[in-house]
């Protein structure tokens, strides 16, 4: 009997070493209070594999890397976009970092299928409208070149970024901050060559539109602050002198606070601002069916 039970003991002690050894490492070292946050960015970083990825490649997840989008419903409108060499090694560049980001996310906590994505032209359309307040005509059209593709590119990495900033501070285990950092690290330098790449074409007018890049990102701006609801926490290209860095410039590369420092967003703001609502729990735009998670489905009817 003696045997018996040390048997069954050794064997249950095996076991359970083999489960620790086998689990994902959410199960070992993140803090149960940091799951939720660590996955919420998944939304935004399907977004961005997806955007760049159809605009450099012409194909998205499905192809590149199908095992990480869990099952999750192939985007809409997607399309290769006409871009210059310089841009598309770039854009091909990112997009292959977002596929890292992915891999990385999902190798700590389980994650969650690919929200539906809608990545039409109308869609982007649609923001820029109401970013620079009026129908434009033709339709803005990300995917008509590279700088096109540009500006709608200064649309997505920032917003992200901000959530990271604003995530770092809640987040309980050192492992949660380590892999946080790191993604903040690629998605702030993905924002800053977005916007040096702009900022040297800053007062380039976009055709047929009239307005200047400049401008096309100072009216994103305000538009994204609009629907935060929370203050000012992005800055287009060109800001008044006082709303530069140290209050003596008006070049603005980066965006930042009175002491350029990142500014920091909740998933809460990211949820308004990407559903173009204005509300964590009305979805559009991109996010037609809102996104995934437990964060933002504890916004979205039952």
């Amino acid at each position: 009997m003696a045997k018996s039970s040390y048997f069954t003991t050794t064997t249950t002690t095996t076991i359970v070493t083999l489960l620790v050894i086998l689990l994902p490492k959410s199960y070992c070292s993140v803090p149960k209070e940091d799951i939720d946050l660590l996955e919420f960015p998944l939304n935004l970083e399907y977004l961005e594999a997806e955007f760049f990825l159809y605009g450099s490649l012409g194909v998205g997840l499905d192809i590149v890397a199908p095992n990480l989008t869990k099952g999750g419903p192939t985007p809409i409108g997607g399309q290769l976009a006409i871009l210059d060499s310089v841009t598309r090694d770039v854009i091909l560049q990112f997009a292959l970092q977002e596929v890292g980001h992915l891999r990385a996310i999902q190798s700590v906590v389980e994650g969650f299928p690919r929200p539906l994505l809608n990545l039409s032209a109308a869609t982007f359309a649609q923001v820029i409208d109401s970013a620079v307040g009026k129908k434009l005509n033709p339709p803005f059209d990300p995917y008509a070149s590279g700088l096109h593709f540009l500006i709608a590119s200064y649309l997505v990495p920032y917003v992200g970024l901000t959530g990271y900033v604003g995530a770092n501070a809640k987040l309980q285990g050192p492992d949660s901050r380590r892999l946080v950092a790191g993604l903040l690290g690629v998605e702030s330098g993905q924002d800053a060559v977005i916007r040096a790449l702009l900022y040297e074409r800053a007062l380039e007018v976009v055709h047929p539109y009239g307005i200047t890049v400049a401008e096309f990102t100072n009216r994103i701006s305000i538009l994204r602050n609009k629907l935060g609801g929370e203050g000012v926490k992005d800055e287009g290209l060109l800001v008044p002198p006082a709303d530069g860095a140290e209050g003596r410039i008006s070049g603005n590369v980066l965006a930042g606070d009175p002491n350029s420092v990142a500014y920091a967003r909740t998933p809460e703001e990211i949820l308004r601002i990407v559903y173009g609502s204005g509300s964590e729990k009305i979805p559009g735009g991109i996010y037609p069916k809102g996104g995934s998670g437990n964060i933002a489905k504890s916004y979205l009817p039952k």
